[in-house]
């Protein structure tokens, strides 16, 4: 009789377990959006920036998000960052520069809660946000106040 009550005991508590289990969040439907939806988004920063009217940023970076997912959010936002790039070193447009920050302390903000899976895209942002062609002179000054103006709201609201 006892080996039966233990048995019982210890399938029980494997039910139990499997009750408490929570799928992965899903990535938002408007993440997966192409870049001209980010580009629309981020017209509005550094005050409330929503893809599709109501989703952060930060909310496209999800815990345990399944590798397709990462692609197709990480190439949107790689391309976001490289058009707004683009913009910024042939105008440098305070309100473009904050857009770009915006969109670099959003994604670092959210990364950071992830568990490491996007580390690879925060690297590739960083880059493509900060690429200063061969041979052109430093981002200056104003460009730091706007891009700090924009990674903070990023981070904060992102």
């Amino acid at each position: 009789m006892r080996r039966v009550s233990t048995s019982l005991v210890g399938m029980l508590a494997v039910a139990l377990a499997g009750c408490g289990a929570q799928e992965p969040p899903e990535t938002p439907v408007a993440c997966l959006s192409p870049a001209p939806a980010y580009l629309t988004a981020l017209k509005a920063a550094p005050g409330d920036v929503r893809l599709g009217g109501t989703t952060p940023i930060s909310d496209c970076l999800v815990e345990e998000q399944q590798p397709g997912q990462i692609a197709s959010v990480g190439k949107s936002i790689i391309a976001t960052a490289t058009a707004l790039n683009r913009r910024v070193r042939r105008d440098p447009e305070p309100q473009t520069i904050v857009q770009l920050g915006y969109l670099v302390g959003a994604v670092q903000e959210a990364e950071a809660s992830t568990g490491g899976i996007h580390q690879d895209l925060k690297l590739r942002l960083d880059s493509a946000a900060r690429y200063n062609g061969p041979g052109e002179k430093p981002f200056s000054a104003a460009f730091e106040r706007a891009f700090g103006e924009g990674y903070a709201a990023g981070q904060a609201a992102g």
